[in-house]
C-alpha cells in the first residue's frame, strides 16, 4: 500500500479504545502477552489493568484486523510465550491516533485555562 492509502485504511479503525490504543502502543517494539500487560499497567499508572483473558481476546481480534501480527515466539517448553508485533497497518492507526489524543490534550488544556484552572 501506498502511504496515502494505508493512511487511509488506518482512519477506519480510529478512535480506538483506550484499551487498544495501550495494547498498540505497548508493541512499538516486539512483546509477548505478559510483557504487554506489564507496560499498560505501567504507562495508565496502575489505571488500567488488563487480565489474560481480556488482553489474548484482543489480540486475537488485532490480529484478525491486521493491525498486529505474530513475530515468532521465546523461551522454551512450556515457558514459550507467543511475541507479537505491528504490522505497517497497525502502526499507521496507533500513530494516527497519538496525534488524534495530543491533538484533544492541546484542546482541553486550553479549556481548562479558561475556565480558571479546572476548579
Amino acid at each position: 500500500m501506498v502511504a496515502k492509502n494505508l493512511e487511509s485504511a488506518a482512519r477506519r479503525f480510529l478512535p480506538l479504545t483506550e484499551s487498544t490504543f495501550l495494547i498498540l502502543a505497548a508493541l512499538a517494539e516486539p512483546r509477548h502477552g505478559y510483557g504487554i500487560m506489564q507496560d499498560v499497567e505501567v504507562v495508565s499508572g496502575g489505571r488500567v489493568r488488563l487480565g489474560a483473558g481480556t488482553l489474548y481476546g484482543a489480540l486475537t481480534h488485532l490480529v484478525d484486523q491486521k493491525l498486529i501480527k505474530r513475530h515468532g515466539e521465546t523461551g522454551e517448553g512450556s515457558d514459550r510465550r507467543k511475541v507479537y508485533a505491528l504490522t505497517p497497518l497497525g502502526e499507521a492507526v496507533v500513530g494516527l491516533e497519538a496525534r488524534r489524543l495530543a491533538d484533544l490534550a492541546g484542546i482541553a488544556a486550553d479549556v481548562t485555562k479558561r475556565l480558571g484552572g479546572g476548579r
